[in-house]
């Protein structure tokens, strides 16, 4: 039986964290995720680089290569009390002047203050918005339904009590296992807790059997789960993507590569 089950290289654990605002103590971020093999999308309002506590756009390719750049909105409003024509201007001009800071496309974002409502929602998915991440934590490490209200895991305030949990969860029910932590890197400075995501860092990188990536590259893979065409018999799979997509049958880790199709009858050893 195929499960839609795996991460890339056949994981089933991922981790990625999630930081706004484009502050200056970002740098002191980066520096410790990379020493560890963290990666991460920081989102950022373009209007307020360049201003005091907040970083320089000459810095920003650099400083975030190996992680993603994203929106957070030109003026940081609340969106659910905006007019339909600012919830479009603030998300597509943030998404212009960062596209030519970092040049690709961007098309995530996050909630400024956390503050959404369907009327964003169908605005965001109207405008082609990939996702868009909230703040308020469920606590598990559940794939999201709709990436346009991905709520995180945990505030990284709690992000070493669910790192444990992690490291520590065994797969018996054959299903993804996201880490999502979210927080803003002045936090670390206000409460002078440095030494937690260092701890953090330390704890959960460099780990086999966990994939580190971006939001949108779990937003991607998981599009590109969602396109794979099946047979009905379940022994031909057909991947129509540009990347690797991963599964398991019967429990073993099968990777179709970009446009294969590919035949699994040697894997079913005639059980369905």
């Amino acid at each position: 039986m195929i499960r839609f089950d795996r991460f890339p290289q056949g994981k089933y654990k991922a981790v990625t964290l999630s930081y706004d605002d484009g502050r200056d103590y970002d740098r002191r971020m980066i520096e410790i995720m990379n020493r560890y093999g963290v990666r991460g999308t920081f989102h950022l309002n373009s209007l307020r680089l360049g201003k005091p506590g907040h970083l320089e756009p000459s810095e920003i390719s650099t400083l975030f290569a190996g992680h993603e750049v994203s929106a957070h909105t030109v003026n940081h409003p609340f969106l659910n009390l905006s007019p339909t024509e600012t919830i479009a201007a603030e998300i597509l001009n943030d998404r212009l002047a960062l596209e030519e800071i970092v040049g690709y496309p961007v098309k995530g974002m996050s909630y400024p203050y956390g503050a959404w409502n369907n009327d964003v929602v169908t605005v965001l998915r109207a405008m082609g918005m990939e996702y868009a991440r909230a703040t308020s934590a469920h606590g598990s490490f559940d794939m999201p339904s709709d990436f346009l209200v991905w709520s995180p895991t945990c505030h990284h305030r709690d992000m070493l009590e669910y790192a444990h949990k992690f490291i520590d969860l065994q797969m018996r029910h054959s299903k993804m296992a996201l880490l999502y932590v979210w927080g803003h890197s002045y936090e670390f400075e206000n409460d002078q807790n440095w030494q937690q995501l260092e701890q953090f860092s330390q704890l959960i990188g460099n780990q086999a059997d966990i994939w580190y990536a971006t939001n949108s590259e779990i937003v991607s893979y998981m599009n590109a789960i969602r396109q794979l065409r099946c047979s009905v018999s379940g022994h031909i799979v057909h991947n129509p993507s540009a990347i690797s997509v991963w599964f398991s049958v019967n429990g073993a880790a099968v990777e179709v590569l970009a446009g294969e199709m590919k035949k699994l009858d040697s894997l079913y050893n005639g059980k369905q």
